[in-house]
């Protein structure tokens, strides 16, 4: 077992996190029973937080910085803690996703990670990470956090076709999911279009990818295969994919009707009734 005088506060922000609720718990002069009494846990949950065993969520977070009048600083952290959750090569594509002001996404095969739900992505992570879904799926939840903060950065995703018929999940799951692409037809700075299977080969079909901009930095190209993250600021290939995705959005449904295909593929193929409002969308 890991004893708290063993974690080095500077060897990861999880083990920073766990040293400092260890230190402002006995600052306290609370067990952790009491401090888990307080925020409605086990302390053996608090223990094992303490030692960096287990990931903090961001109720706990929350319910700590009450208890011990941290003044929301263990959920502050929480954000750090999370993303060094991800995949090493993909972090630093988070970090940039974070400061970005404009997201265009074209994706071939999964729905963009912004718009997943809870279980869409639990079923995708439990097929190779198993054992750490619940941290991959907290930290992919928190890296959503970017589209209800004060100042959001535009999202405008174009979808495959394909990708709404891919099962991911189950049935129930699947019509979760596409219900809840149509739930962003009401965000301000969300877009959605779909390029159906009739347009035929298209500019996308050499895979997904991703173009951040930003108000006072260089554009970025971001795609990725299996075990990597490309990321490049090359004046030429920005400029060739930001071509290619004007393409795709021109080759794609509009909004409006790529609503209605999502809700037609919801229906027939996932069994979810749409609600009134989402039938006349036209």
């Amino acid at each position: 077992m890991v004893r708290i005088n063993d974690l080095d506060p500077g060897a990861s922000p999880l083990d920073y996190y766990g040293w400092e609720l260890r230190r402002l718990r006995e600052a306290a002069e609370l067990s952790q029973s009491q401090l888990g009494e307080c925020i409605f846990c086990t302390g053996s949950l608090v223990g094992q937080i303490e030692t960096a065993k287990k990931v903090p969520t961001r109720d706990f977070s929350e319910r700590v910085d009450a208890a011990l009048g941290t003044d929301g600083a263990f959920t502050r952290l929480l954000g750090l803690v999370l993303r060094s959750q991800l995949p090493h090569w993909f972090q630093a594509y988070a970090e940039m996703e974070a400061q970005a002001s404009y997201i265009s996404t074209y994706q071939c095969q999964l729905v963009h990670g912004l718009l997943q739900t809870e279980a869409y992505a639990r079923a995708l992570l439990t097929v190779d990470h198993e054992r750490r879904a619940d941290e991959l799926v907290a930290a992919r939840l928190e890296r959503q956090r970017i589209l209800v903060r004060e100042n959001p950065p535009v999202l405008w995703v174009v979808l495959a076709e394909g990708v709404l018929h891919q099962e991911v999940g189950g049935r129930a799951v699947m019509g979760d999911q596409l219900r809840h692409l149509l739930d962003f037809r009401t965000h301000p700075w969300v877009q959605l279009q779909v390029i159906p299977f009739s347009v035929g080969q298209h500019t996308g079909m050499m895979g997904s990818f991703t173009l951040l901009r930003f108000d006072d930095d260089p554009d970025l190209f971001y795609s990725e295969s299996y075990d990597m993250g490309h990321m490049t600021a090359n004046s030429q290939v920005i400029k060739e994919r930001s071509v290619g995705y004007a393409r795709l959005q021109a080759n794609a449904l509009s909004p409006e009707d790529s609503a209605v295909l999502i809700t037609r593929v919801m229906e027939e193929r996932y069994g979810h009734q749409a609600d009134p409002d989402e039938r006349t969308v036209a």
